[in-house]
């Protein structure tokens, strides 16, 4: 895949990011229970995610630190996170060593996600892919990988 302009800064600047993101990651994943943004809303009060998502397949897209993806391997569902930013990777493969949910984290754009067809029941972009990708091309990508009737 050769990579667009934004794409490399969006690399350089979440690789210089990621320090600042490493505190805010830990507590999140310590928490079962997800709270969204930088006011903390309970996701009791959103319901963003699905509440049973056992044996489902699910994708975060932009994954960063990963807690989101933590937050739905703790509701049962199998897990890929995929992130373009190596060191945010690096934080959410520390945090799924320590927690062990049976996430797996890929080093990736939403742009072109390395994953077939119709293989996802529930696709989530909280921050990553929804403000730092074109939307013309990874949610045309994120619809691909979902199955028919899934969520996104």
């Amino acid at each position: 895949m050769t990579l667009e302009d934004y794409q490399i800064l969006n690399r350089q600047a979440w690789q210089k990011f990621a320090e600042e993101y490493k505190e805010p990651a830990e507590k999140a994943w310590k928490s079962a229970d997800a709270n969204w943004g930088i006011w903390s809303i309970p996701e009791r009060k959103l319901e963003l995610l699905p509440n049973d998502l056992k044996g489902k397949k699910c994708i975060e897209i932009g994954c960063g630190a990963g807690y989101v993806s933590s937050w739905m391997a703790r509701r049962g569902a199998e897990v890929v996170g995929i992130d373009p930013t190596p060191n945010q990777l690096e934080t959410a493969r520390r945090l799924e060593k320590q927690y062990q949910l049976g996430i797996e984290f890929v080093e990736g754009f939403g742009e072109k996600l390395p994953f077939p067809d119709s293989c996802f029941n529930f696709a989530i972009s909280e921050y990553g892919a929804s403000l730092w990708a074109n939307p013309y091309k990874w949610i045309p990508e994120a619809a691909r990988v979902l199955k028919s009737g899934s969520l996104m």
